[in-house]
């Protein structure tokens, strides 16, 4: 793509502001870990919000969810549940006061709160090394591959996809490297900016471009219908070509199949708390576990609208003039490329100088997730393998060395897997299905049971890593019973993983009481804990058990209806369909109240 001076020099000026501002900080975040990792816990809940916000408003993921809002129209917006997107609800609702009250650097720290420092934890410690450096390795192999096709196709430089993606990571790399957390949020927030000006142009931009008629036109029925059938019933024959093989091959045909397993599948991994990755990182970061609340609660209120103009803008201006494109390949026997869609609206549609904004958006976008992904795997190894096994009693200088060392070491690893990736589709759907399933039932458990211990956690989640990795090479076919294999393939491992932790619990003695008693004073979870609850009760009478189980689940739904309220608003907006707008206006002001009186007001009294 040829681009004009003046959209080069907006992407440059803003790739110069980046890294000036990340080695600003870098002075401040060289002081000690804690500071390097979490910005010495000092950095307010809305500035963390906008940046985890920032780092989930990637460029793969877009460039998925617009092939999603293409294909599966209004229906589109259930499908980031695989993920889960409403795992910010649970966050908000309970979990990030739970994990904030640990008060530790890393998932793999905590460990060490809720198991103590026997074999059992040691074990579980390392578990959940190896899981967060497998993750991070697989964010980066995602983001890798998104970031190499869009800069290939936007950039006017005659380089390879992975050249492109290599330059950007090594460049993102430099103020990730020496500003760790600080510099990580500072240019997140720039970066945030930057993605919802691009958003709200894309938008206003297919707004006047596409109108409701000619929308009309070129989808199907059903296309605008939010609620669905047991079949998806959505054909796209004498419209536009290969719509209906892809949909196939996505397995989401039996759309509530898909629905009822996503759904889940969704519950439990958000009931597991957040993955070692940036999300607990942030969460970790807060001031205070009210915060820490406040900051998950912030993230959907300020990434789901702006992302889904841009997600719909994009794909209103595909659907009505790409399709073409995508018919001309079909009758040239050639397969399509939906993930295509994005650049072609960029490359036809934006003037001179909103083309450089919207590119510097999309940049912000992959620096966004990356940055924290780096920071996050740095901090596992050096507070979790380095300054733990190699050299405990170091000074704070030399850790925050490693710190670098550690950082470069994963952008490295990064790259060469990333070099190894098919397509965006491919390692996210092993990640959000596959992975996360041998996460799941091991993290779902350590807070809701006092009897299972260290020995439970560490055979539960090695089966559960061990499965999602073997299970996809013994059953390569891309669907399994007409569903697409990772979700699948969710409750083989869910099941596998569960009863290994189970039964390695059972079988191995409970972990110390003293370990367990200050746990739950600490963290006051509820469920399963009276034997525990018990002891701490005749030791301090006037300690007041966690009772709001009931409370937490309402608002727990309440907090998905008003999650996704923000998501349709943005849809209908774009489709100038003010009549549902309205309704989902009306819905979200409803849900706002509640959260208002029944989760807000009593944040203080968790």
């Amino acid at each position: 793509m040829q681009l004009h001076g003046l959209d080069i020099a907006v992407i440059v000026g803003y790739l110069v502001v980046v890294l000036a501002a990340g080695f600003i900080v870098s002075r401040r975040a060289g002081k000690t870990i804690d500071s390097y990792f979490l910005g010495g816990k000092s950095i307010p809940w809305y500035y963390l919000g906008i940046a985890n916000a920032s780092g989930m408003f990637d460029i793969s993921g877009t460039i998925w969810l617009v092939t999603l809002f293409f294909m599966y129209g209004v229906k589109s917006t259930w499908i980031p549940w695989v993920w889960p997107t409403f795992n910010q609800i649970f966050l908000m609702v309970y979990l990030s006061v739970w994990l904030r009250r640990s008060n530790v650097m890393t998932g793999a720290e905590w460990i060490q709160i809720r198991f103590g420092k026997k074999l059992g934890a040691e074990l579980s410690h390392i578990s959940v090394v190896i899981f967060a450096l497998v993750s991070v390795i697989g964010f980066q192999a995602y983001a890798f591959i998104g970031i190499g096709k869009f800069a290939q196709i936007f950039l006017p430089w005659d380089l390879s996809v992975n050249t492109y993606a290599i330059i950007l990571m090594g460049i993102t790399a430099l103020y990730t490297v020496c500003g760790g957390m600080y510099s990580v949020v500072v240019t997140d927030i720039l970066q945030y900016i930057l993605m919802t000006l691009a958003s709200i142009f894309i938008a206003i931009i297919a707004m006047q471009r596409v109108s409701p008629d000619t929308l009309a036109a070129v989808v199907p029925d059903g296309w605008y219908n939010l609620f669905f059938g047991w079949k998806l019933n959505t054909d796209w024959s004498g419209l536009i070509a290969g719509v209906n093989e892809k949909i196939a091959s996505d397995g989401f045909s039996f759309f509530t199949i898909f629905f009822m397993i996503m759904l889940f599948k969704g519950v439990l991994v958000s009931m597991a708390g957040p993955a070692p990755n940036y999300d607990m990182q942030k969460i970790l970061a807060a001031r205070s576990p009210k915060e820490a609340a406040l900051m998950s609660w912030f993230v959907s209120v300020v990434l789901n609208f702006p992302r889904y103009l841009m997600i719909a803008g994009i794909g209103v201006l595909g659907l009505v003039f790409f399709s073409g494109d995508i018919n001309s390949m079909a009758a040239a026997g050639q397969a399509a490329d939906f993930e295509q869609i994005l650049p072609y609206v960029i490359n036809n549609f934006l003037p001179v100088g909103l083309v450089g904004i919207v590119l510097a958006g999309l940049l912000a976008a992959f620096m966004s997730t990356f940055d924290g992904t780096v920071n996050c795997g740095a901090s596992y190894m050096v507070n979790d393998i380095y300054k733990r096994y190699i050299d405990p009693n170091a000074p704070e200088k030399r850790y925050v060395f490693a710190s670098y060392i550690s950082s470069t070491i994963i952008v490295i690893v990064g790259i060469i897997f990333g070099l190894k990736v098919a397509s965006v589709d491919s390692v996210l759907k092993w990640i959000v299905a596959g992975l996360w399933g041998g996460y799941t039932a091991a993290n779902v458990i350590k807070w809701h049971w006092w009897r299972f211990n260290g020995f439970g956690y560490f055979g539960g989640m090695i089966t559960g890593i061990v499965a999602s990795i073997v299970l996809p090479m013994l059953f390569p076919q891309p669907l399994l019973f007409g569903i697409e294999r990772n979700l699948a393939m969710f409750p083989v491992i869910l099941a596998l993983s569960t009863a290994a932790s189970i039964i390695v619990s059972l079988l191995t003695d409970p972990d110390e009481e003293e370990v367990l008693k200050e746990f739950y004073r600490r963290v006051r979870p509820w469920g399963f804990w009276k034997p525990i609850c018990d002891k701490v009760l005749a030791e301090n009478p006037d300690f007041k058990p966690n009772t709001a189980f009931k409370r937490d689940m309402f608002n727990v739904v309440v907090g998905i209806i008003w999650q996704t309220s923000f998501v349709l608003i943005a849809i209908y907006l774009v489709l100038w369909r003010f009549q549902p707008l309205a309704i989902c206006a009306a819905v979200l002001a409803v849900t706002s109240v509640i959260l208002k009186f029944n989760w807000y007001n009593k944040l203080e009294q968790q």
